[in-house]
């Protein structure tokens, strides 16, 4: 189940539901361990990774791993707010790591709609429990490679808003059908199992 308190993710997993996007909502109270590489040969680090939201298939062979940044539209007088954090970013390219090349990050900025304007057409939001909602898509890797630091204090990065939106796409373009793989559901779950391994194998506290 998606997180019924976060009421951007509750959108996103009611929009994937009523387009028949096979999708698994990720456990998000604890961070689990892994060791990854460090900078030098054959050394290592313990990291604690900031799960994705969900596990999501798609009509072809990849699978995403999503991760949803809820963003009000605008926020005060700003359009395209798309900040990130660095721990989140690096927690997302070591998922990518560990459940292999099917798997693609992507980070889903769900805009909530509160002004006259928005960043998809109109038959392009999705309205739920009474508020409208944009969901914009963009690779990690696209992000990652135009971010910039935005504040030292938070560890917080995010994308000049020109790039953003050349790169950015309306997340339906990764979904443009249900998925047509018929082990869909059991890939997703198999790979569940793989974040839950890591989970019993060690966690920190959020």
């Amino acid at each position: 189940m998606a997180n019924a308190s976060n009421h951007y993710e509750a959108a996103f997993a009611a929009w994937l539901g009523q387009r028949g996007v096979p999708f698994l909502a990720i456990d998000e109270h604890a961070r689990p361990l892994a060791d990854v590489a460090a900078g030098s040969a054959h050394t290592s680090r313990r990291t604690s990774l900031k799960s994705p939201d969900f596990l999501v298939g798609s009509p072809g062979p990849r699978y995403w791993l999503v991760d949803i940044k809820g963003r009000r539209f605008p926020t005060g007088a700003s359009y395209w707010k798309n900040w990130s954090t660095g721990d989140e970013l690096e927690s997302l390219a070591i998922w990518e790591e560990l459940l292999g090349s099917q798997f693609c990050s992507l980070l889903v900025f769900a805009y909530n709609v509160v002004g006259d304007f928005a960043p998809l057409p109109p038959e392009e939001l999705f309205e739920h429990r009474g508020a409208l909602y944009a969901f914009v898509g963009i690779r990690l890797d696209h992000y990652t490679s135009w971010s910039h630091p935005l504040s030292a204090r938070w560890g917080t990065v995010t994308v000049p808003t020109a790039r953003f939106r050349a790169l950015a796409q309306p997340a339906r373009q990764f979904w443009e059908a249900p998925s047509t793989s018929s082990n869909a559901a059991a890939v997703l779950s198999e790979n569940q199992g793989t974040v839950a391994s890591l989970y019993a194998s060690g966690s920190s506290a959020s």
